[in-house]
C-alpha cells in the first residue's frame, strides 16, 4: 500500500463513487436490497442531511474506496456501505478506513459505532473484531436483509 492514501470529506461531485462502489461491492457478494437502493440513490438526503457522514478513499487522485457513518442516535452512528475498489483490495486501505471512522467518532465524542455484517464475509468480521467491535444482539428486523450479525465498538 502506498503512503498517498488519503480519506477525503463528503463532496456532491463524488455521489457517483459512493453509489458505484458499493453497488459493485454488493453484486459480487450478495444483492442490491430496497433498503441499500434507497440509501444509495438518496444518500445526501438520507445520511448528509440528517447529520451523518460520507468519506472516500483517494490514493493518486483516484477514488478507491468509501465509507458512510450515519446517524442513528445523538452519539450513536452506524458504520456502512464501506467499499473498496475491487483491484485494490487487501491492501490495508479497510484498515484506514476503519481506523479514520473510530478517531473520527472519538474526536466527536461520540458513545459508539455500529454496523451490520453478515458471517460469511470472514475477511470483514475478522477487521472490525481487529478494532475491538463486539457481536451483539441483532434486532429481529434488521434493515439488512443479508444481515445475520451486529457488531458494536463503544467509545466513551
Amino acid at each position: 500500500m502506498r503512503n498517498d492514501f488519503k480519506i477525503i470529506p463528503f463532496e456532491r461531485k463524488l455521489i457517483n463513487f459512493f453509489i458505484d462502489l458499493n453497488l459493485e461491492w454488493l453484486n459480487e457478494f450478495f444483492e442490491v436490497e430496497p433498503y441499500d437502493s434507497k440509501i444509495l440513490n438518496q444518500s445526501e438526503n438520507v445520511i448528509i442531511n440528517k447529520g451523518g457522514y460520507i468519506f472516500f478513499g483517494k490514493q493518486n487522485g483516484r477514488i478507491i474506496g468509501t465509507f458512510a457513518l450515519i446517524k442513528r442516535g445523538e452519539e450513536s452512528f452506524e458504520l456502512a456501505k464501506m467499499a473498496v475498489k475491487k483491484y485494490q483490495r487487501n491492501n490495508g486501505y479497510g484498515n484506514k478506513m476503519i481506523q479514520f471512522a473510530i478517531s473520527f467518532g472519538i474526536k466527536n465524542n461520540w458513545k459508539e459505532i455500529f454496523l451490520y455484517s453478515n458471517t460469511k464475509l470472514k475477511n470483514s468480521i475478522h477487521l472490525y473484531s481487529k478494532y475491538g467491535f463486539k457481536k451483539v444482539e441483532i434486532e429481529k428486523k434488521s434493515p439488512y436483509l443479508r444481515g445475520n450479525i451486529k457488531m458494536k465498538l463503544l467509545l466513551q
